[in-house]
């Protein structure tokens, strides 16, 4: 079956590590990927050079919500109807004591992490409704299980308003063959620490069970699961990739 995956936050580690993984896993060379990335599209090219045709870029500003509009409509009528919608982006981690709370980072973030999802949601899932077929998958955060770290507020509330979404859409769209789920990583050593002081990756490498940090490479495959089509019993549910850092 010709699938065509709709990836959010494509440039980033986990995002480049899924499109190989998915374009790796299709000889018949039937799927395609439509990858947003903000200012950063070139570290798309070795995935366009290794699979020609098979990826189409876009550069867009998910903090701008008439670009998000835009968008929107470049996918939808312009594009494959997407089977597959990934939504990856945020901003990074930023330390902070609440009554240091930024509440520009904060509004900027939550326009990227969950009003476009809701835009874009609104966007590509009548057409799963209609094919009565989809999956839409998240990335939430393990900070989201249990007892969260401290100076993590805004992130926390973001990732947990996603959280609110996944469910919300799950009940609504299961009896059209659609799943909506998440996957919550625990600390992963990609880019998205740059902000983060090295001590606090040290220390939460050194309290996982497993003595390391989440890489990429733990958490694709669940996120594969999720987008196959042996998961199409599985929807609503977060999905904890956390080396037994919080389990639920």
């Amino acid at each position: 079956m010709a699938y065509t995956y709709l990836i959010t936050g494509a440039t980033s580690d986990v995002g480049t590590a899924l499109i190989r993984r998915l374009l790796t896993q299709d000889p018949a060379g039937e799927r395609l990927v439509l990858a947003q990335g903000c200012g950063d599209v070139e570290k798309l090219a070795p995935l366009i050079q290794e699979f020609p045709g098979k990826i189409r870029p876009f550069d867009v500003d998910l903090s701008d919500p008439y670009k998000v509009d835009t968008f929107c409509q470049l996918v939808t009528r312009g594009c494959p109807a997407p089977t597959h919608f990934i939504h990856l982006p945020a901003l990074p981690v930023v330390n902070a004591k609440f009554k240091n709370f930024d509440e520009v980072r904060f509004e900027k973030d939550w326009e990227i992490q969950l009003h476009s999802a809701v835009k874009l949601c609104k966007a590509v899932l009548p057409a799963m409704s209609k094919a009565k077929f989809g999956r839409v998958l998240f990335i939430q955060t393990s900070y989201t299980i249990g007892c969260p770290p401290k100076f993590t507020a805004a992130y926390v509330m973001n990732k947990s308003a996603i959280g609110g979404l996944v469910k919300s859409l799950a009940v609504e769209y299961a009896r059209f063959g659609v799943t909506v789920n998440c996957v919550a990583p625990s600390m992963m050593e990609t880019h998205f620490l740059q902000d983060t002081p090295e001590l606090i990756v040290k220390a939460a490498a050194e309290e996982n069970p497993m003595g390391r940090n989440a890489t990429p490479d733990d958490v694709v495959p669940a996120m594969a699961f999720l987008l196959s089509e042996e998961a199409r019993f599985i929807t609503g549910v977060t999905l904890p990739v956390t080396g037994g850092s919080a389990i639920v």
